[in-house]
């Protein structure tokens, strides 16, 4: 058995003094701090959190098809080096796309002997694919993910009303969310994409595209319903009207969850410089009234909070300025620190809904994952709430280093991520490589 103790533990009730029971891979037991049975292995972490394992739904893996973007390999080493011991990988921007069984089993098969945290799939719904998603879910996909604009690459195009008609019902029956790119094609605008500046790229993506795209949704998921989740919520109006959907009897069985994402509790566009095609991303980093509202939404655990890592190499972000740019933000490894300085007043309780238990509900491991508790898998991370970093991009686990936050102090630093009881990371370097599970 092992016992890992210390004196800030965060349990679903509060933080407090404890030790956690461990029993082959499992929390069997929370006792005072000082219980042990003879016999049994101590790790303790004194005055360090020991919080819930990060649960983080939305990464873009890539691999097979775009490793050369980031693979199993170092997308999971970063995910342990910041405190994530599961991860959700997204249908794209892999070749084929997870849209098919087949296309599953291809990811399954590259994604073996690769994986240093756990790791769950979602599929995709495309146009002309309904017929596949019983069977994505038979086979094991947590939900599914749509956009309803361009994703940026061609496998994977984008929905329309009377696709989401066809699919929605099906997701609904089977109980699993549809996550949803929620911008509206119609609320986009024309740019001159000789013009590289931020603003002009800014001015392209409008909230009202993603505000008006929400309030599709929300009819739709009660037409069918079904769970519809937002994805990457960057606008302060798109808050209110999940809010309101979720308020409205008239939504019926239907309901709405939503994200956020660090880069917008971090960045804001004012402060973003024309070339700085690191800090591109769709929906874009908006004004900083839309980074305040998405502050206190995530607060208030309105919004779950996951980091859409999303890499490329890095001449594809430097190509064409900010129209022609790939458009994601890579940050796996530094979400904990992010969230933690944006949110500096937030308890870590909170922190841990957020980030843990709110995540592993929405992939249906509400069971399993993002609790210190009896029962649940022994995924902790042991970390320092209140020590700096400045962001070294050359020492970040993932494929390609290019990130928005080089250079930028951060607090909150990861020391220990252990796996069903196992230390993975510690001391800033992996320490049990390959123990990952495909979930």
């Amino acid at each position: 058995m092992l016992i890992v103790r210390g004196r800030r533990v965060i349990l679903p009730e509060g933080e407090r003094s404890a030790s956690i029971h461990i029993d082959r891979e499992t929390i069997v037991a929370i006792g005072a701090h000082g219980e042990a049975p003879a016999g049994a292995d101590v790790l303790d972490a004194g005055d360090l959190v020991v919080s819930p394992g990060i649960v983080d739904t939305h990464v873009h893996v890539n691999e097979p098809g775009r490793t050369d973007w980031e693979g199993f390999d170092t997308a999971t080493r970063a995910a342990a080096a910041g405190g994530v011991t599961t991860i959700v990988d997204m249908p794209l921007n892999s070749i084929p796309a997870t849209t098919t069984v087949d296309a599953l089993e291809r990811k399954r098969a590259a994604a073996r002997g690769q994986c240093h945290v756990d790791v769950a799939f979602w599929g995709g719904v495309v146009p002309g694919n309904a017929d596949e998603l019983d069977a994505l879910v038979d086979a094991g996909v947590r939900g599914f993910k749509c956009f309803l604009v361009p994703s940026g690459v061609d496998e994977f195009p984008a929905v329309r009303a009377r696709d989401l008609q066809g699919a929605l019902p099906i997701i609904a029956r089977r109980h699993v969310p549809l996550l949803v790119h929620a911008e509206l094609p119609s609320e986009l605008r024309p740019a001159d994409r000789t013009d590289h500046t931020y603003q002009t790229y800014l001015s392209t993506r409008p909230p009202e595209a993603e505000v008006e795209a929400i309030r599709v949704m929300v009819r739709l998921a009660g037409e069918c319903d079904a769970h519809v989740h937002i994805v990457h919520v960057s606008a302060a109006e798109s808050i209110r009207q999940i809010l309101m959907a979720n308020a409205n009897p008239n939504v019926g069985a239907g309901f709405i969850t939503a994200e956020t994402c660090p880069h917008y509790l971090t960045f804001a566009a004012d402060e973003i410089p024309d070339g700085a095609t690191e800090f591109k991303c769709a929906p874009p980093i908006r004004e900083a009234c839309h980074r305040a509202a998405l502050r206190d939404a995530a607060s208030r655990g309105i919004l779950i909070i996951v980091t859409d890592h999303s890499p490329a190499p890095p001449a594809m972000k430097s190509h064409g300025g900010f129209m022609g740019a790939w458009g994601g933000i890579a940050s796996l490894e530094l979400s904990l620190a992010a969230v933690r300085t944006a949110l500096p007043a937030s308890p870590l309780t909170d922190l841990a809904s957020s980030m843990s238990g709110g995540p592993a509900a929405l992939a249906g491991f509400r069971d399993r994952k993002g609790r210190i508790a009896p029962g649940y898998d022994a995924d902790l991370v042991i970390w320092d709430p209140d020590a700096e970093l400045v962001v070294d991009a050359a020492r970040l686990q993932q494929r390609h280093k290019l990130t928005p936050y080089a250079g930028r102090r951060l607090t909150g630093i990861v020391r220990t991520t252990l796996l069903r009881g196992e230390r993975i990371w510690h001391d800033g370097r992996l320490v049990t490589p390959g123990a990952g599970r495909l979930l």
